[in-house]
């Protein structure tokens, strides 16, 4: 990786070699460090630790090498402002407030309150996309809206803005300083997290979200990868050419290779050519969709990298729990589809990988249940701290420490996507195990059902199937189960509309 200049300034500052050392023992006296990276919109299929047959991320690898792959990390509703909103409040949509439009209320108790409270130094940067300002931050610097790809503007936390002043139900740009940077967003971002790891209390445990805009559509690489992949073809996935048959709403979204438009592509000026068949047309698509997406990652895995690389550095890497994460999956031309917002599998999944030298197992691998609400209970644990009650997670800690899950942990999760206006695609909610999957459509009352170890891809429901009659019993009931448990209903939280593009 070429380091941007920030990163090299704060490498070539560093001390000598004994300050480092002193900086080590210093760090392992205290309770562990966090820093959470999260993408936007990283699909597990672009990731080599998990496989992929596309894209290599030798960074992200590291942390899975030196730590954890969960291989069954789910979000609850594969949308980003929703799954932000779940990650910050430990919450599902229903309860946190924001089941897709709507701002979050900072006003409810979040992992990074909790975590100010309890002695941690706290920062955001990049992302933030729920309208509102931060709070329980002791610095955020986050993206205007989606944010821009070349040149993005920051709203900044003031300066003399007192501990705890952010209202919490107020947009953040009413209090935030303005501030333009001129450079490559991911590259900025990165800049921004080393420049809150050199600015932060040496005697305070930190807490660190460092939020990409990459990958997220429209899909703008970094100028040096802009022809990264030009000499190759990205293999197809198998489903590319899916007719929709055997699913009922399927056919309906609008998320199709044919729905890119001209603006999705670095070639839009030129516009686009002339195709001799559908088919060739949707290969061509696809080819510039996923090379685009791709080049993105490709910063984004540099940017991870430049951040273990300063951990290292700065003697901080044993003493600090490393997680990189999506909001949600994304599919990568699967079904012909890019996007989310589906219960199906690509979109389902996030990638989850962690490592914590001395406490995380290297190279291992979890099969545990997890979702995103999971997440903040989880670092509380790490630091000692209990969780809130009002939190619908559970700490996961003891899985990424190699131990077997708990007699009582859940053996299916539970979904919810709310809005059926973006890319037509129908509201529904329903139930996953290891073996099938259940999703109901509330405004037709119609089921799908999927046998996940022979359809793997999901290409045909089997609801109406008698063979699979007792499944669809036990697989209602359960449905019926999480919703009570979790306190759901048919019914959406109110909300002021403020985020016009929620993804």
């Amino acid at each position: 990786m070429k380091p941007s200049n920030r990163l090299l300034a704060a490498a070539s500052s560093l001390a000598a070699a004994s300050c480092i050392a002193a900086g080590s023992a210093s760090a392992a006296a205290q309770r562990p460090n966090i820093i959470f990276i999260m993408a936007d919109d990283h699909a597990s299929q672009a990731i080599s630790a998990y496989g992929s047959k596309i894209m290599q991320t030798p960074n992200i690898d590291r942390i899975a090498n030196r730590g954890v792959r969960l291989d069954n990390c789910f979000c609850t509703n594969a949308i980003c402002a929703p799954s932000r909103a779940v990650i910050l409040s430990g919450k599902y949509s229903h309860l946190n407030g924001v089941t897709m439009w709507q701002a979050f209320d900072g006003r409810q108790t979040t992992l990074p309150k909790v975590l100010q409270a309890g002695g941690y130094h706290t920062g955001i940067v990049g992302k933030w996309h729920l309208d509102n300002a931060p709070t329980g931050f002791d610095d955020w610097k986050i993206l205007v809206g989606q944010g821009e790809y070349y040149n993005p503007v920051f709203l900044n936390r003031p300066a003399g803005l007192a501990k705890g002043a952010e209202d919490g139900s107020k947009p953040a740009a009413k209090i935030a300083v303005r501030q333009k940077i001129t450079g490559y967003a991911t590259e900025v971002i990165t800049d921004l997290a080393v420049d809150f790891l050199d600015k932060r209390p040496k005697d305070q445990p930190f807490f660190l979200m460092v939020h990409h805009k990459a990958p997220h559509r429209n899909w703008q690489p970094a100028p040096k990868y802009k022809t990264l992949f030009d000499d190759r073809d990205i293999p197809e996935p198998p489903t590319l050419f899916d007719d929709y048959a055997g699913r009922l709403y399927a056919k309906d979204a609008k998320m199709r290779m044919t729905d890119l438009t001209a603006n999705d592509f670095l070639m839009k000026k030129e516009g686009l050519p002339k195709f001799a068949s559908k088919q060739e047309e949707v290969r061509w698509r696809y080819q510039h969709y996923i090379k685009d997406y791709l080049r993105c990652v490709k910063s984004v895995d540099d940017s991870v990298g430049g951040i273990l690389d300063y951990l290292e550095k700065n003697g901080l890497a044993n003493n600090t729990l490393v997680v990189y994460t999506s909001d949600q999956g994304f599919f990568l031309g699967e079904h012909s589809w890019f996007d989310k917002r589906w219960m199906y599998e690509e979109a389902l999944h996030m990638p989850f990988v962690a490592c914590l030298p001395g406490a995380i197992p290297a190279k291992s691998v979890s099969k545990s249940m997890v979702i995103n609400a999971d997440f903040g209970p989880t670092f509380l644990d790490l630091a000692g701290i209990k969780a809130p009650a009002e939190m619908q997670g559970r700490s996961f800690l003891a899985q990424l420490k190699g131990r077997p899950d708990p007699a009582d942990w859940r053996t299916s999760v539970y979904y919810r996507y709310y809005d059926p206006a973006e890319h037509h695609v129908e509201p529904h909610y329903g139930v996953r195990t290891a073996a099938h999957k259940l999703i109901f459509y509330p405004r037709t009352s119609q089921y799908e059902l999927f046998d996940l170890k022979k359809d793997p891809d999901e290409m045909k429901s089997v609801a109406a199937d008698p063979a699979y009659a007792k499944v669809m019993e036990q697989l209602k009931a359960e449905l019926a189960r999480q919703r009570a448990e979790l306190k759901d209903s048919d019914s959406e939280p109110g909300g002021k509309k403020v985020n016009q593009n929620p993804d």
